[in-house]
């Protein structure tokens, strides 16, 4: 196998547009067998998850893993608690900022790399709605740009 070879499987487009992400830490998922399977397949969805801290470890809810095909009773709650899979010095660190007010952790990306599924976890400050229009009216200016510099060459 390849080293380093990663395949994204799931991306939060709407996390980066809802909240600021100050640093993000790489984790593992604790999962069945027929999850992987389903996540290879590309069947995963991050959008409405998040990651609490309790008793000093870190859970994922509110992600979506649909049940694979051919799982029939093995197949796990779709969307289940999981268990993360970090150090304690991680763990710590993100205790630390979740202990300051309006940090959250978000998941970003969800993808597989070394045939580990491995999940993205963004430390966010939540966006206030004139952020957000400032970042559209930021994106409209760069898209108007880019198309006066096609017409001109």
């Amino acid at each position: 196998m390849v080293k380093d070879s990663v395949k994204i499987v799931s991306s939060n487009k709407k996390a980066r547009h809802e909240f600021f992400i100050e640093d993000s830490i790489e984790a593992g998922i604790v999962l069945a067998g027929t999850e992987v399977k389903s996540i290879r397949q590309g069947r995963c969805n991050i959008k409405e998850g998040y990651a609490q801290i309790i008793d000093g470890e870190v859970y994922l809810f509110n992600v979506h893993i649909s049940p694979y095909e051919q799982g029939n009773i093995y197949n796990q709650d779709p969307i289940r608690t999981r268990k993360l899979l970090l150090h304690r010095r991680e763990i710590n660190k993100l205790t630390g900022y979740v202990a300051q007010k309006g940090y959250t952790l978000v998941p970003l990306t969800v993808y597989i790399k070394d045939g580990r599924v491995k999940v993205e976890l963004g430390i966010a400050r939540g966006k206030k709605l004139y952020d957000k229009r400032e970042d559209i009216a930021k994106k409209d200016a760069e898209r108007k740009i880019q198309r006066q510099v096609k017409e001109r060459y």
